[in-house]
């Protein structure tokens, strides 16, 4: 922990002998500064970050009151300890000065032991919360981490089963944040789409195929074309994927970034004009997260080798997508697409397979 003797102490009053009586009381164990009026001590406290200020209530310009309004409304100073220096003894006052921000009273004449104390109290529990908040951001990245590597293990199985599609796992969630991120600002998709959800929907794409793990290997890794009743049983994987994540979602509650990964991974094969898989979902019955997942995952296969077809150039591959506006793909995500269709070579190029 922190050597409480490092902390930086801000003074802040308009009376020289008060001022000189709080540094000979902590200037022997603390960092002093000082400040005589109230805008002189936001400017320091924006600039050096005290960890304490002991605040003068009546002073000249604005008052503490004020100060301490602006301290806490400010992200960079709301975390700094305020305790007010103050002659007012009403408990009017002292619930006002309670309310907008500050831990503690200090009453005029001072009690040189009585100050020592309160601050030294109120150093400690700042250390101890600051502790604690960095063991909680600590937690919380490793969990984040162990969530990351879990899926993308859990969908690395899917393409284990089958050796062709390599970088598609990376390639399509970055296709997914990158159509999320131009759609952020639409109309149609703004109240549906922020940060957060980009972030879910980045870490939920490598599971849109896990449901592979199902599929007999005489039918995923068949080197030519699929028969009516093979094609039958390939699209289960969509509702095999969706019982597997949701037997997992469970143990986290209605909440979890896995019911997104679950729609993802029902919904990607389903078509703007009904003709789709599993369902026959049509228009915005189709989830937003499915739509994004089927541009993304019909791009990569259309640009990607495999036993029954060679590699699509991306220029083919967007006229294959632009075609498919409105009958397999949701419009307004294909004019989307086009306008970062470029994007999506860069990505492709970045994490293609290699060997």
């Amino acid at each position: 922990m922190k050597d409480l003797s490092t902390s930086r102490i801000l003074i802040v009053d308009d009376t020289e002998a008060n001022v000189d009586l709080l540094v000979d009381t902590l200037g022997d164990e603390y960092n002093i500064a000082v400040a005589m009026d109230g805008e002189t001590a936001l400017e320091d406290a924006v600039e050096n970050h005290p960890d304490l200020i002991l605040l003068d209530i009546m002073m000249p310009g604005i008052d503490g009151y004020e100060v301490c309004r602006r301290l806490k409304d400010d992200p960079v100073t709301k975390h700094i300890v305020v305790i007010f220096l103050t002659a007012m003894t009403s408990q009017k006052d002292e619930v006002k000065g309670l309310a907008i921000g500050a831990v503690d009273y200090i009453l005029k004449p001072f009690n040189p032991s009585l100050v020592k104390a309160r601050v030294h109290n109120q150093l400690e529990l700042k250390q101890h919360r600051d502790n604690l908040e960095g063991l909680v951001k600590e937690r919380t990245k490793e969990l984040k981490l162990t969530r990351d590597v879990t899926i993308v293990a859990m969908g690395t199985m899917a393409e284990y089963r089958d050796p062709e599609t390599g970088g598609h796992i990376q390639r399509t969630q970055n296709y997914v944040r990158l159509l999320a991120e131009h759609l952020r600002s639409h109309l149609k998709f703004k109240d549906h789409i922020d940060n957060a959800m980009i972030e879910i929907l980045f870490v939920s794409a490598p599971l849109h195929d896990i449901g592979k793990v199902g599929i007999a290997d005489h039918i995923l890794l068949k080197p030519g074309k699929l028969t009516i009743e093979e094609f039958e049983e390939m699209k289960q994987h969509s509702l095999v994927g969706s019982n597997i994540i949701s037997r997992a979602s469970k143990q986290l509650g209605n909440n979890s970034f896995l019911n997104v990964a679950r729609e993802i991974a029902e919904t990607h094969h389903e078509k703007w004009d009904g003709n789709g898989y599993p369902f026959g979902l049509h228009g915005e019955r189709i989830p937003i997260c499915g739509r994004l997942m089927a541009i993304a995952d019909v791009y990569d296969a259309l640009i990607s080798k495999r036993v029954y077809k060679p590699a699509f150039s991306h220029q083919k591959a967007v006229n294959i997508i632009t075609e498919g506006k409105g009958t397999h793909f949701d419009p307004d995500m294909v004019e989307a697409f086009l306008g970062i269709a470029h994007e999506f070579q860069r990505t492709a190029s970045k994490y293609a397979d290699r060997g």
